[in-house]
């Protein structure tokens, strides 16, 4: 597997630069709510390509999605909610969560009981959330 970091920092330092004084009036001006027309539009145009199966177009789309994606947590980072990292590490912590079957070493019989333990992962979040 390629080395992301890299990529991935000079992708966020671009989307700085676009969003500084000196950046883009177009870039600087969007906020969460303007931009999801972009990205329901951008799905919509992966979700053409990935059944296209054209796989230039689903590379060109998940860039895009993923620049939104920086875009939107960025602006988040300005306001001093949160930044990538923290959404990085909360959707590795959910995925390491809700597969203790690959991550914590129990044991599965079925991909239905994985479902279930899945929804039930899920549930006990949600129980702990509103507590």
């Amino acid at each position: 597997m390629k080395p992301t970091a890299p990529p991935l920092d000079a992708l966020l330092d671009t989307i700085r630069t676009l969003r500084s004084d000196n950046g883009c009036p177009w870039d600087r001006r969007q906020t969460p709510a303007s931009l999801k027309k972009h990205l329901r539009a951008e799905c919509e145009e992966l979700l053409a390509a990935i059944d296209n199966e054209d796989h230039a177009n689903v590379r060109e789309e998940l860039g895009d999605i993923l620049y939104l994606l920086l875009m939107i947590a960025r602006m988040h980072e300005e306001l001093g909610h949160f930044d990538h990292v923290a959404v990085l590490e909360t959707i590795n912590a959910k995925l390491i969560r809700r597969h203790p079957h690959v991550f914590a070493g129990t044991t599965w019989e079925s991909e239905e009981q994985l479902r279930a333990q899945w929804q039930a992962i899920k549930e006990q979040e949600k129980r702990e959330k509103n507590i």
